[in-house]
């Protein structure tokens, strides 16, 4: 596939004009040569043209934060990014969660949610009014993306990540303007922070870990660009300047789509203690200093341990699970 036009096999792509094998070839050059921050950019611009979005006043949107990771780690950890968003609703944020099922690990957000009683499959209106009255919502990536009906199968047929999961973070069906993303690659974080400045978010942070995971790290230093103020700026976040100690990586390994519900569920009740609880805490931190909730990491940290012992994150996710189902 040399001297292509990737801005026209883009727009092929997500008109679908290309047949699964060329859609496959694409997606499979762009991982192997890896993609620029302008592939990442025209990509993602078109996939929010083509997004079905959630409708909501425009002024809600400046309070809306996602926290998400693009997958692709290969790390096998429970999912915290899920776990997280519901410390942050407990804590008061008003939390517009984009995901899918699982694609390259063994459960989703989609997945582990619904086994905790998630009703996921609302009507458009019916979200808004969830995010309004419970300041929860989770959007199903295949209800407010059409074409990932046509690039399932193909992503499928790949044993690899694929751009779409880089694009899944950016293309955030309500447009929130705060986000926590964490990557796959370092190399990465940089590409991801520039796009999501010329998108126009607010407020935000990019993190990718030494230790390969697309969170903040319980075992390693974590490299961040940080959205302020219009400004990117490079940090490193190591648990050790905030009171963790580190564990080995091994100790945050989840499961089946069971397994990682039972173990977000107990976070969730304070029936959890060592490095499961404690990336969850890192991570709640950072994500409420994004959001503006917290004056620092220090301050969100302490903001979600109260929220777990106080039981907050267990009623949160009672009452998500029981108006999700009511509506």
């Amino acid at each position: 596939m040399d001297n292509i036009d990737k801005l026209k096999l883009f727009n092929d792509l997500f008109n679908k004009r290309l047949s699964p094998i060329e859609a496959k070839d694409f997606l499979v050059y762009l991982y192997n040569n890896g993609e620029t921050t302008e592939d990442i950019l025209q990509a993602t611009k078109l996939m929010r043209e083509n997004a079905i979005l959630l409708p909501i006043d425009d002024s809600l949107k400046d309070n809306l934060i996602d926290n998400c990771g693009t997958g692709g780690d290969k790390s096998g950890s429970f999912n915290i990014s899920t776990t997280v968003s519901i410390v942050l609703n407990a804590c008061g944020c008003m939390v517009a969660k984009h995901g899918n099922r699982s694609i390259t690990s063994k459960s989703g957000s989609a997945d582990v949610l619904e086994c905790l009683g998630v009703n996921l499959n609302l009507s458009l209106d019916k979200q808004s009014t969830m995010l309004q009255e419970v300041g929860f919502v989770f959007m199903f990536a295949k209800n407010h993306h059409p074409i990932m009906k046509y690039i399932m199968p193909i992503r499928e047929s790949i044993s690899h990540r694929t751009i779409f999961n880089i694009l899944g973070p950016l293309t955030n069906p309500a447009s929130a303007t705060k986000q926590l993303i964490g990557v796959f690659d370092r190399d990465y974080i940089s590409k991801i922070a520039t796009v999501i400045k010329a998108l126009g978010a607010k407020s935000a942070m990019v993190v990718s870990s030494r230790d390969n995971m697309d969170e903040i790290s319980i075992s390693d230093i974590t490299y961040a660009t940080v959205l302020r103020n219009d400004k990117l700026i490079d940090i490193e976040i190591d648990p050790q300047n905030y009171g963790f100690k580190l564990y080995d990586k091994r100790e945050i390994l989840g499961g089946t789509v069971l397994q990682n519900s039972e173990i977000m569920y107990n976070i969730l009740c304070n029936k959890e203690e060592g490095a499961k609880r404690d990336i969850v805490l890192l991570n709640s931190g950072v994500a409420l200093f994004v959001d503006g909730i917290a004056q620092s990491v220090e301050h969100g940290i302490e903001m979600a341990r109260e929220s777990i012992v106080d039981l907050k994150t267990k009623k949160s996710l009672e009452k998500i699970v029981k108006i999700s189902n009511q509506l």
